[in-house]
């Protein structure tokens, strides 16, 4: 019984961190993004600078009106919003935030949390294809290139973290991360980070939903409450790619007082690096299609194989 209990909880506390961090994380893109740009924000909904405003906006999907285009394949259709947003929840349940805090510690939870990490794509992948629109279609296009670029060097810089550490469970990189590596790795780190976001469609790798090229592409046909769970889709993969970069090489809860407040260390990490997510998007312009190409197989992928070598040589060493 105490152990059903148990797994309740963790389920439980997973689930709420889902709800909870992308939330935190979208209200932050409104105001810092908005402060970025010498501007205000959202400033009314909850009476305090807005701070119910993701709150308001969900109300406002929810008594929106759920259509589905005549020609669409309504049952892929309906089903898109589910398979892009499910894996990010279960991906998170093997992510550790702090000693024992964490969901269910896997022996191969890198390599768990990366492959359902990619089945997210396929959701936005289906709503350009179902939605029987020419510029929906050209959007899930567009993503299925950015999955089959930047998964290789995504994959290839986890896989040096797992190398050095001797492990793929995520609790047991962080336990072998030494600070020094913040330097033998960072390449590593900077390929990791700059794939995912290219994998989330994040700006300034936003070319499947370039509202000024094709309207918003996989989303064009979406409203209501199907279009808020691609939004909050966006917003857990940000909390998952931030989390898993402070883990993999940020040292997850390590720091100063780490046995007492560590679960505060990595969710100051993910907060850190989902503030650098929303820079991007101020501070760079959207790359063209073949601009994304060329970075990904001329710098990227060679940047990760130099990385996994370099680490394969210390390794040995």
């Amino acid at each position: 019984m105490s152990e059903v209990l148990d797994v309740a909880v963790r389920l439980v506390a997973v689930l709420a961190a889902f709800l909870v961090l992308p939330l935190a994380v979208g209200q932050a893109e409104h105001k810092v993004m908005a402060h970025m740009q010498s501007r205000l924000g959202p400033m009314y909904a909850g009476g305090f600078h807005g701070w119910l405003q993701l709150v308001a906006d969900g109300v406002k999907f929810v008594q929106k009106e759920d259509t589905v285009p005549a020609a669409a394949d309504r049952t892929i259709f309906r089903l898109a919003p589910g398979i892009a947003l499910v894996p990010y929840l279960v991906a998170l349940v093997a992510v550790p935030i702090g000693p024992g805090l964490v969901g269910q510690d896997l022996d191969l939870g890198l390599f768990f949390v990366l492959a359902v990490m990619s089945v997210g794509v396929v959701g936005t992948l289906m709503a350009g294809w179902a939605s029987a629109n020419k510029y929906a279609l050209l959007g899930g296009m567009r993503t299925a290139a950015q999955l089959l670029a930047y998964e290789l060097p995504f994959v290839l810089a986890a896989a040096s973290v797992a190398m050095a550490a001797g492990t793929l469970s995520l609790t047991g990189i962080v336990d072998a991360w030494e600070p020094w590596w913040l330097l033998w790795q960072l390449p590593g780190a900077i390929v990791f980070f700059v794939a995912g976001l290219a994998e989330l469609a994040r700006p300034p790798f936003d070319m499947p939903v370039a509202d000024s090229e094709i309207v918003f592409g996989p989303y064009t046909e979406y409203g209501g409450l199907r279009f808020a769970f691609f939004l909050l889709a966006e917003y857990a993969g940000i909390v998952l790619l931030c989390a898993l970069t402070a883990v993999l090489f940020l040292g997850g809860w390590k720091g100063p007082w780490s046995g007492e407040i560590g679960w505060i260390w990595t969710l100051a990490k993910t907060m850190a690096l989902a503030l650098v997510v929303i820079w991007f998007r101020v501070a760079f312009p959207r790359l063209r299609e073949d601009q994304l190409q060329r970075l990904a197989w001329t710098v990227l992928v060679p940047l990760a194989l130099a990385q996994l070598a370099l680490t394969g040589v210390i390794a040995v060493l």
